[in-house]
């Protein structure tokens, strides 16, 4: 068998419009050791038909149970396109349910009411109320008294070593003094000898 036939046999044999008899001298042909390059998978296609015996005829109820396994599919298919509408729809929904609930609870919110009627005796409670904020913020504020002790301690530190420097300072400004004067010697001791 040539290739230009070999290639019809299997073009008609994969479009389903071989006859036994082609497919036998495909499966004699593909059972030899020296086939062209790139028919491999043919070759294993045919040599897997020549290993097992003849195809079983189907069963009488094969074509029901695909019939049934196709309306099994479809009515899946129906189903997950009424969850893919009724998803959105139930989202929106709840979306509109919060915002309505948030509307009355804010809106509908009751307001304190007044617990004193007497005026005086609300100013005491306020300024009783007043008087424990102020007190624990006292006590708040006394643990950070080391803190105040800290900053008193730093500035007294730079105000000592400020002195120092000053002080560092006034005897610099006398040696300069010194120098400058030893200098000027120099410079007249230099002149008098150049005369």
């Amino acid at each position: 068998m040539n290739e230009e036939e070999l290639k019809r046999l299997i073009e008609k044999y994969y479009n389903g419009d071989s006859t036994e008899q082609e497919e036998k001298s495909l499966r004699a042909y593909f059972r030899k050791n020296n086939i062209p390059e790139g028919y491999e998978d043919e070759k294993l296609i045919f040599s897997y038909y020549t290993e097992t015996a003849e195809i079983p005829e189907p069963s009488i109820d094969f074509e029901t149970r695909i019939l049934a396994g196709i309306d099994a599919s479809e009515r899946n298919i129906g189903s997950h396109k009424i969850r893919r509408y009724l998803l959105p729809v139930l989202s929106t929904a709840a979306g509109l349910l919060i915002l309505a609930g948030s509307y009355f609870f804010f809106t509908h919110r009751a307001e304190p009411l007044d617990t004193f009627s007497d005026p005086k005796i609300a100013y005491a409670e306020t300024m009783k109320i007043l008087m424990e904020v102020s007190s624990q913020l006292n006590h708040g504020t006394q643990a950070l008294e080391p803190v105040g002790k800290i900053k008193m301690m730093t500035s007294k530190s730079f105000q000592s070593i400020n002195k120092s420097t000053k002080i560092i300072e006034r005897n610099m400004e006398k040696i300069n003094h010194l120098q400058n004067a030893s200098e000027t010697k120099n410079a007249t001791i230099e002149k008098s000898r150049n005369k």
